[in-house]
């Protein structure tokens, strides 16, 4: 498998699909391609996100200037802290690895 691979051609809404679970953790590949999180997250759990590839802009809730991510870049979001993806690169596929636990 690669996670770059069957990338839909049409993409009208954010792809996430689980690539692995058990227990109490959960591995997504996500694929934005110009998407944006309509509401704020405020997940039950912490959050691992690496960027495969394309970029991304992110902003918490408690910090105005949005958080820009590339390719190569993770971060470490913990449980309840309100964020939102404010930006994907329109016409490149932003593909997430998301490890929730």
């Amino acid at each position: 498998m690669n996670i770059l691979s069957n990338i839909p051609q049409n993409l009208p809404a954010e792809l996430i699909e689980t690539l692995a679970s058990k227990e109490n953790v959960r591995i997504e590949r996500i694929v934005s391609r110009g998407h944006v999180s309509d509401d704020w997250y405020d997940q039950e759990t912490n959050e691992f996100v690496f960027v495969v590839a394309g970029e991304a802009k992110i902003v918490f809730e408690d910090d105005d200037v949005p958080l820009h991510l590339k390719a190569g870049d993770y971060l470490s979001i913990v449980a309840h802290l309100r964020h939102k993806v404010v930006w994907t690169q329109p016409d490149v596929d932003t593909v997430w690895l998301a490890i929730h636990y």
